[in-house]
């Protein structure tokens, strides 16, 4: 990858700058791609915006910025917020300790405008380009992931993607935000999308659409699953955002459930203490694992009253075991009704132990 260190002006970089919101932010005369459509939108909050315009103001360096060439043109590497920050603060658009640009003195308006930035311009393919984004990415508002792989496969697909998953209030953000952790302008709507329609392998599937004229398949299947959640589980609980509904959704979308049945058992189960994962009654619903309970062991002290009680034989095998050879067992298995209490505790070996079934 060739790189080479040019210095430029803020009066270069910021002539004709232009913010068109979705379709991306542009300057330095129509040339360069400040904020290109598969990066983030402006996260700046005021006082590190108001800080890189403080920097400039007092003649201090800003970090060294990073552009890559595009045959006549050029697009922001690294650097784009600090861009975006002294662009806005030139177009009058916020002010600093109440001054807009247009406040300050012709001098003092020079002086910004004069200020030199050192920027490298960078030329390669795109995984050069990717890997070397990846290595300089290290300080400031670090890109997620999905921004990340948003850089490898733009396109006509991702555009449209980014408009059902990625804007504030968008359509994914509004139908289920309830449901999906994460910020849709930080691409982790669309990246949990994703997961769910391919089944965790997002580069594959990206790969594989890149060049589609439209998102419908992505957003169709989105939208399946979230009507599927809300259908079987007519009460929503806070335990359900962040789960892997797509996973969910593709092994069990086509049983039919008693949905007023469901809640019933999910109300129940909700008040159980034994259980210390409620996130995982929805699974359990669904598959009739307990793994996903993450059930309440016995107590040292409840395993220890039962082995003495037991002289320490085995209930199953009748053979003597020391008591760190042995584990605690529900007598009454918790799924038929069996509480995790010293009446319900019993020894056995861990051999036995790990061959009793669940009836």
């Amino acid at each position: 990858m060739k790189i080479e260190l040019n210095e430029l002006t803020i009066r270069e970089v910021a002539e004709n700058y232009i913010d068109n919101a979705a379709e991306g932010v542009s300057g330095y005369g129509g040339r360069l791609d400040i904020r290109p459509k598969y990066q983030r939108e402006f996260v700046y909050n005021n006082a590190k915006r108001n800080a890189v315009i403080d920097t400039i103001r007092k003649g201090f360096p800003l970090n060294v910025m990073y552009w890559v060439v595009n045959g006549d043109k050029y697009e922001v590497l690294d650097g784009q917020q600090r861009t975006i920050s002294f662009c806005q603060y030139v177009d009058g658009i916020f002010s600093v300790d109440n001054y807009f640009f247009g406040n300050l003195t012709k001098d003092e308006q020079e002086q910004i405008l004069n200020y030199k930035l050192m920027i490298y311009f960078c030329e390669g393919n795109d995984r050069e380009k990717l890997d070397w984004f990846e290595i300089i990415n290290i300080a400031g508002e670090r890109l997620t992931p999905q921004e990340l792989r948003n850089a490898v496969y733009t396109g006509e697909w991702l555009t449209d993607a980014k408009s059902y998953f990625s804007r504030k209030g968008c359509a994914a953000s509004g139908l289920a935000q309830r449901y999906v952790s994460g910020s849709a302008i930080r691409q982790e709507m669309l990246e949990v999308a994703l997961k769910w329609i391919n089944k965790g392998d997002i580069c594959g599937y990206m790969a594989k659409h890149q060049h589609d004229t439209n998102a419908d398949e992505l957003w169709n299947y989105f939208i399946g699953v979230i009507e599927w959640v809300e259908d079987t589980f007519i009460e929503y609980r806070s335990e359900m955002k962040g789960l892997d509904w797509g996973g969910f959704y593709d092994v069990y979308h086509d049983n039919v459930y008693d949905t007023a049945e469901l809640e019933r058992e999910i109300k129940a189960l909700m008040a159980d203490d034994d259980i210390r994962n409620k996130k995982g009654i929805y699974i359990y619903v669904l598959s009739r694992d307990t793994k996903t309970l993450n059930l309440r062991a016995f107590s040292e002290s409840q395993k220890r009253g039962a082995y003495e009680r037991q002289n320490g034989v085995c209930v199953r095998c009748g053979k003597h075991f020391a008591f760190d050879k042995m584990e605690g067992d529900h007598i009454t298995p918790w799924s038929k009704g069996g509480k995790t209490d010293t009446d319900n505790c019993q020894m056995l070996c861990q051999s036995c132990n790990r061959r009793k079934s669940d009836t």
